[in-house]
């Protein structure tokens, strides 16, 4: 009896990813055959907003590479939350290199609020010159037609935000490959899916173009400085003001910095939990897009029910499916040459993303840069230490 039931759950939990796969590959296959479009006009002069916080691999490359932008008009606004910052450093040394480029430095102080990031952004926002923002991690690298690709978009005015895939470059080492890979495949492919079933309704993180007056009409950013998610609830607040979210079409590198496993699985576990705060019921789906673990339960009923091969066959299907994956996103869509090199070696990222997402119902709790939170509904941020205690009757702050 136990061994139908697992063999069933096997059946079906390989159903709805192979399912999710067939959306992933028709969302990529929409992609690649669709265009940005844009009104005819002058790219308008760009303001770039990129907060910056300590040193991290390859810092130098990445902030370079927006130096050497092929774009009319453009500055660089860099915020940090102190002068001694060795980022600031780096900075210097391109400003220096680079003396045709306006740059500016904010020095943002300790946050007033949960999201240190969002709290930088705003004093940014304010020492910057131009109405076309663009904002990015210092974690990213691009291509010197970055700026117009994701600005060309903007033209039309229908059009409120502008955001990137990206493609995972790890630092070194196997955890690091195996987070780069989530990024370049799970990640990629969830976002294909879900602007393939309903259209862009958030953004991503690493980079999001919008204008002034887009960024006003949902509160600034002094609206989003409680969120942990602050990109998805950007990106939702303009899609529901009437606005368009558009996909670009260039990939830009985004560096796996956490080469440890306690530093790769404390990452991807607060992303996870900030997921299932920001969208929970999406987050609670993600589950069934999984396949290794439906592979290996269809292995474990198969070897008790007597069939090996059923069950070998199962977790062969499961292992095809997520190779295929790989190759089909990793390489297909972002163009990822370690997803074509170590497509064999996603079916383990899969598995890892899998654990990773039952642990996310643990608890609320989260670490970032130091400081532990809990999160509340749509993904709001409390400091551990404002928290009441157990048996108080004074309330959370919202």
């Amino acid at each position: 009896m136990l061994g139908s039931v697992l063999m069933a759950v096997a059946l079906v939990g390989l159903a709805t990813c192979t399912i999710f796969l067939l959306l992933a590959l028709l969302g990529a296959w929409r992609f690649r055959r669709s265009g940005n479009t844009a009104s005819p006009g002058p790219l308008p002069p760009v303001s770039i907003l990129k907060p910056v916080h300590g040193m991290e691999p390859r810092l130098e490359q990445n902030l370079e590479s927006f130096f050497l932008q092929d774009y009319p008009e453009f500055e660089i606004i860099f915020g940090a939350r102190h002068h001694d910052d060795p980022a600031l450093q780096v900075v210097e040394r391109l400003r220096q290199r680079y003396p045709r480029v306006p740059v500016r430095v904010v020095l943002a102080g300790e946050p007033q609020r949960p999201n240190a990031k969002v709290c930088a952004l705003e004093k940014m926002l304010a020492a910057s010159a131009h109405s076309c923002l663009v904002i990015s991690d210092s974690d990213v690298r691009v291509t010197p037609r970055y700026l117009q690709e994701v600005v060309e978009p903007l033209l039309d005015l229908r059009v409120g935000l502008v955001t990137c895939l990206y493609r995972g470059v790890p630092a070194g080492g196997l955890w690091s490959r195996l987070e780069a890979l989530g990024m370049s495949v799970e990640m990629a492919s969830g976002v294909l899916v879900a602007n393939l079933m309903e259209g862009m309704r958030f953004a991503l993180g690493p980079t999001m173009a919008l204008r002034k007056e887009r960024l006003a009409e949902v509160g600034g950013f002094e609206a989003l400085a409680d969120y942990c998610a602050d990109d998805y609830v950007l990106g939702h607040r303009i899609h529901a003001a009437g606005y368009q979210v558009v996909l670009s079409h260039h990939v830009i590198d985004h560096f796996s910095l956490n080469r440890s496993l306690a530093g790769s699985l404390s990452h991807q576990v607060r992303w996870m939990k900030s997921t299932r705060y920001s969208r929970p019921r999406g987050h609670l789906g993600t589950g069934l897009t999984f396949a290794m673990p439906f592979g290996i339960l269809g292995l474990l009923a198969g070897l008790a029910a007597g069939k090996p091969w059923l069950g070998l066959a199962l977790l062969g299907a499961a292992l095809a499916n997520r190779m295929l994956q790989a190759l089909a996103v990793g390489w297909g869509v972002v163009r990822d040459p370690e997803a074509a090199r170590f497509f064999w070696l996603y079916p383990a990222r899969d598995l890892l993303g899998f654990v990773l997402w039952c642990y996310s119902f643990a608890d609320s709790s989260i670490v970032w840069r130091g400081e532990r939170y809990q999160l509340q509904a749509e993904g709001r941020m409390v400091p551990a230490s404002v928290l009441p205690l157990p048996g108080s009757q004074e309330q959370s702050p919202a």
